[in-house]
């Protein structure tokens, strides 16, 4: 029988998608809930019958620079009837109204956990000609009324937990995305298999605070399951190679999941890990729950675990009252751990947030001067670490083709890009290279298998 969604006439759909995994997932899936509406996707917005944005809301000046994209727009709306123009994720959640109040041509304004209903706001809009705005927590789970994610490639997101119940003082996330939720365990290991049945070889488990998943046990009414616990069901999928998971909380890197890392092959010895600083005191006034020594103890039990265990992590300079010695604690704790990648920002006032009214805000250009020479050493570690893999043989998940004929790309184990000149039949394979050059942004590799000739031969 005939694909009932083929008979619709094909529109075309542009999203831009700004800030975390979880988004670019949120994308995906939105993609998804068009595609019966005959919405196929297209790189350009010029030529797109819907465009999407979808806003993250971390970072200062975010609303902005989502109005500063509409303004670009809005002379593609006038010029093109019946386009349809939709505000979505954290911007949209936490400045909807404004939104609607400063850009009126602007069709659609949803929140995060509203976009499996956005059919029904197509239609509303296209129906009534008035803009659409839905920002309200429905009551039950968007995940409970979406198709199932299909695999596109090597590696695919798996979203298991949602929202944050931490309230650190400089975020907006608890208010975005709102109270933490976890997906039961027997419909994220449905939806790994059918990932895996559709070609991928690596799962990243998706979560705003994802080490705090405790989704119900599909066995026992009333009982759930850790992150730990999922992660050794899901690596006895067959055909799943990799398992990752993003974005973690120290406060809930329970010994079990640090016990996961040492017994458990397919899960990658790379982690991210916020941190955000290395002095108690702003630990403290950030509301993380954990302190330094925390944070180092929970590595050292990492890399007991797992000897080849490597970090990445998120540091902010500049949170209110941070003085010089507040941030040389900071700078202690990067060259006690030695991070392979990292994010770092100026603290940034973030509308609603408790630290957003605090008096002792830190000047910019010393919150700048103390960005610099954290980036510097980041950056330095960052150049170590890949120096020291030249000589080395990795086992690399070949992803895509590369910008050049007959070059293929892929990841290692410590989530590094890596390129080699390889027949692209290989592509969805696991095969082992040897690193060879540093590059600015990857690691150049040969193929160390000689039975398997590069393209170029």
């Amino acid at each position: 029988m005939e694909d009932p969604t083929k008979l619709v006439p094909r529109k075309k759909l542009f999203i831009k998608t700004y800030g975390c995994q979880m988004n670019v997932y949120d994308s995906g899936r939105m993609a998804d809930v068009l595609a019966p509406l005959g919405y196929a996707p297209t790189d350009q917005p010029d030529d797109a019958d819907m465009v999407i944005l979808n806003t993250c809301h971390i970072r200062e000046k975010a609303a902005e620079k989502v109005f500063s994209d509409l303004g670009r727009l809005r002379p593609l709306k006038a010029a093109k009837e019946g386009m349809i123009i939709a505000v979505a994720g954290c911007v949209a959640q936490a400045e909807g109204a404004e939104i609607t109040a400063r850009a009126p041509f602007v069709d659609i304004v949803l929140g995060p956990q509203t976009y499996h209903r956005l059919p029904e706001m197509v239609a509303r809009a296209t129906r009534g000609g008035k803009g659409v705005l839905d920002t309200e927590f429905p009551a039950e789970p968007k995940f409970d009324f979406l198709p199932a994610p299909r695999a596109e490639g090597p590696t695919a997101f798996l979203s298991i937990q949602e929202g944050c119940d931490k309230f650190c003082t400089f975020c907006v996330v608890p208010y975005t995305r709102g109270a933490e939720y976890s997906r039961p365990a027997a419909d994220i290991l449905r939806e790994a298999r059918g990932l895996v049945a559709g070609g991928a070889r690596e799962i990243t488990l998706l979560g705003q605070n994802v080490n705090a998943y405790h989704g119900d046990d599909p066995a026992r009414s009333g009982a759930s399951w850790t992150l730990a616990r999922l992660i050794r069901d899901l690596a006895e999928i067959d055909g799943l190679a990799r398992i990752r998971y993003t974005t973690s909380h120290p406060r809930d890197m329970g010994d079990d999941l640090i016990a996961a890392h040492g017994d458990v092959p397919q899960l990658m010895p790379f982690l991210h890990l916020p941190v955000q600083s290395g002095s108690d005191k702003i630990l403290a006034a950030m509301n993380r729950g954990h302190t330094a020594k925390d944070y180092l103890n929970i590595i050292d039990k990492l890399r007991a675990a797992r000897s080849d265990m490597t970090l990445s992590s998120d540091f902010i300079t500049g949170y209110p009252g941070e003085t010089d010695a507040d941030f040389d604690a900071t700078m202690e704790l990067i060259n006690t751990v030695g991070f392979i990648q990292s994010f770092s920002f100026k603290y940034s006032p973030r509308p609603g947030t408790p630290a957003a009214g605090i008096k002792a805000q830190v000047p910019d250009d010393l919150k700048t001067e103390r960005l610099h020479l954290l980036q510097q050493v980041l950056d330095a570690q960052l150049r170590t670490f890949n120096t020291n893999c030249v000589g080395k043989t990795f086992d690399i998940l070949l992803t895509n083709s590369g910008r050049y004929p007959g070059q293929v790309v892929g990841r290692s184990p410590y989530l590094q890009p890596v390129h080699v000149m390889a027949d692209p039949k290989h592509i969805g394979s696991i095969v082992p290279v040897k690193i060879v050059s540093v590059e600015a942004y990857s690691l150049g590799a040969v193929w160390a298998d000689a039975l398997e000739p590069a393209a170029s031969a």
